[in-house]
């Protein structure tokens, strides 16, 4: 037999468990391709003023090549530990270890470089499609046009040739490393199995649990006013991050065994062919595989966390807008506003109008907020605050010895919770006024260019308000107290008033528009998204992939037992029934772990994103453990086919 007859002989047996590996490096090659195609296309080029997002691609794509290439590099040495035995043959059939690595070299090439061209292929198909999804998220009107780029191609080319000699040069470390008889015990020695639980795992599995458990509590406190300068704040972070991610491989090193044990000692030893199949292998397999159970999980909770935060800003994008800006166009001041009246008027657009006078004043909240003189943001005895008449707000009739709180969002809630009652002290030029706090509402009344969107506003009664205009304090005062809001009455024509507005005015604090602002939000947190979701994708596939062809691995191994248990009498479907649960477990617990990190890094500072948490956290929880998911139905599929060949 001629070694090119070898050579394709054995890709022909091997390619049945490479058929993942090679959908992997399609999809990533493609995913890679499209990317770096966006980064030459001069569609990019003509959005500038609108997107800046070349160099945010770029970025992305260097991400994206770590990692892939992580990804490939793993998956290959798994493949070739579990090819020992097959190269130990090769070696004692009399071929030389120089031989045999070629013979792996001309397999991999024809794998690699075939898989490559299909995914450059493929990733130029949808390269149109994904742009048009950039620009849809981005609200980018610009047309999308199918394009090959060279540039693409020879960088795309280059970073999976020098990932393929990196590939090369494994294996060739691998054979020269081996001796005929480490090959055939290559599988059996990286893949140990423990038979026992000790006491020290035990402990360090409660540990794990322990340390899990706190670093969630304390992200709970993060920004409660627990943690009240930018030092204590910064070290809270450093300590959460250590804790979980100590705790997660602890809980792999010890929690699981020790769980699971538990579980089997109730049972007295009398476990079902279900539990021996699930329960028993999950508690030695899992300590073997504690740090790369680590990284997959950490990296899943980043991966859902930064997914989660960037949904929930473009989902928030048109109510934060709404809050920055009450009304369709908010103006200061009357110049400017007659001057945009007359010119909705001359296109007769119809449209509405509110007029508010502000006052800034200084007020003492300090019993109203839940907050002490050191907090890390403001001091409650010394708020410069936006005071609002209620004769301007049709909804309320205050009593003069009352005020009320409105347009009071998340993130300053979170800084500065607030009491039920107390007294509010508004510090004139000259006087003091004292008022009795009456709630709060979270409405919006005027522009973030008296508030900074940062501090709600008071609303007082007319006769207080005019007192305190008396008094007022001009040193503290903005360049202009009157807020003019106009609202579009038909919104089909509130694009063509935005578009007149932009033409006539330069949109600043004091001049803006709510759609704008929205659109604004939307191009970066569309391209935000865009690129974690592309990155997240990726990493999903690579990791379930990586789980996958451990299963596979394990399936190998475990044939023998199969065997044994077909010919005690045991059908098909009892042991599927085990391996489903066991599917269950080993997919279902990283997955698990991974979503409850991602709950909590989310849950401690959503705020800083949006206005919305539970949608958009829950929609991407969902879409991600869906695919995820897939990886565990896969490897039932895989070990039907090897229970088939048990026997």
């Amino acid at each position: 037999m001629s070694i090119n007859t070898l050579i394709l002989r054995n890709f022909k047996k091997n390619i049945s468990n490479y058929y993942l590996y090679v959908f992997a490096l399609i999809f990533t090659v493609a995913l890679y391709f499209a990317f770096v195609t966006l980064q030459y296309d001069p569609a990019m080029d003509a959005t500038k003023g609108s997107i800046k997002g070349a160099a945010s691609v770029q970025a992305a794509s260097v991400l994206l090549v770590v990692i892939v290439s992580i990804f490939i590099l793993y998956a290959n040495n798994l493949f070739i530990k579990r090819r020992g035995k097959e190269i130990g043959l090769f070696q004692l059939i009399g071929l030389t270890k120089q031989r045999i690595f070629w013979i792996l070299t001309a397999e991999n090439f024809m794998i690699f470089f075939g898989s490559l061209l299909i995914g450059i292929f493929v990733g130029f198909s949808f390269s149109k499609l994904i742009l048009m999804i950039l620009f849809s998220l981005t609200g980018v009107e610009t047309e999308a046009t199918l394009r090959f780029s060279t540039q693409a191609l020879i960088q795309t080319t280059t970073i999976f040739g020098g990932v393929y000699v990196l590939i090369m040069l494994m294996n060739y470390i691998f054979i020269k490393r081996q001796s005929i008889l480490s090959l055939f015990k290559v599988v059996s020695t990286t893949e140990a199995h423990v038979r026992r639980v000790s006491v020290f795992e035990i402990l360090i599995g409660m540990l794990g649990l322990i340390f899990i458990a706190l670093g969630y509590f304390i992200s709970t406190k993060l920004f409660g006013g627990d943690f009240a300068t930018v030092e204590a704040l910064f070290t809270a972070m450093i300590t959460i991050l250590a804790l979980v991610i100590l705790g997660t491989y602890l809980f792999y090193k010890g929690s699981v065994s020790f769980i699971s044990n538990i579980i089997r000692k109730k049972k007295d030893g009398y476990l079902s062919i279900t539990e021996v199949l699930s329960l028993s292998t999950i508690m030695f397999r899992m300590k073997s595989n504690s740090l790369l159970l680590t990284i997959i999980t950490t990296v899943s909770a980043l991966a859902i966390g930064l997914l989660s935060l960037s949904y929930i800003s473009y989902y928030s994008t048109e109510k934060s807008a709404a809050q920055a800006v009450p009304a369709h166009f908010s103006i200061i001041g009357n110049e400017h506003a007659e001057q945009f009246k007359q010119t909705l008027q001359s296109h007769s657009i119809s449209y509405s109008e509110k007029q508010i006078d502000v006052l800034q004043v200084n007020v003492n909240a300090e019993e109203v907020f839940d907050l002490n003189l050191n907090a890390l943001v403001f001091r409650p005895d010394t708020l410069n605050m936006a005071v609002i008449s209620d004769s301007d707000i049709a909804e309320y009739d205050l009593a003069k010895t009352q005020t009320i709180f409105t347009g009071y969002n998340d993130l300053v809630k979170s800084f500065m919770p607030m009491k039920e009652s107390g007294n509010v002290t508004f510090n004139g030029k000259s006087n003091n006024t004292v008022l009795e706090y009456a709630g709060l509402k979270k409405e919006y009344y005027i522009s973030s260019y008296f508030t900074g969107n940062s501090l709600p506003v008071a609303v007082v009664d007319k006769s207080v308000f005019e007192s305190l205009r008396a008094d007022i304090n001009p040193d503290i005062q903005r360049g202009s107290s009157l807020y003019i809001g106009i609202n579009i009455n038909d919104e089909e024509k509130l694009k063509q008033a935005n578009d007149l507005f932009l033409d006539a005015f330069s949109v600043n604090r004091s001049q803006q528009s709510q759609l704008e602002m929205s659109n604004n939000a939307k191009r970066n947190t569309g391209l935000t998204m865009f690129i974690v979701g592309f990155l997240g994708l990726t990493f999903l596939i690579t990791s379930g992939c990586i789980l996958y062809f451990k299963q596979m691995g394990e399936g190998e191994d475990e044939k023998p037992s199969y065997t044994i248990l077909r010919k005690l009498g045991y059908t098909e479907a009892d042991i599927i029934k085990g391996i489903q649960v066991k599917q269950i477990y080993h997919f279902g617990i990283p997955l698990a772990v991974g979503l409850l990190h991602g709950y909590f890094a989310v849950k401690s500072g959503w705020f800083f994103f949006g206005t919305e948490l539970w949608t958009p956290m829950i929609i991407v929880m969902f879409i991600y453990t869906a695919l995820y998911s897939t990886f565990g139905i896969l490897s039932v599929f895989y070990y039907k086919k090897v229970i088939k060949e048990a026997l």
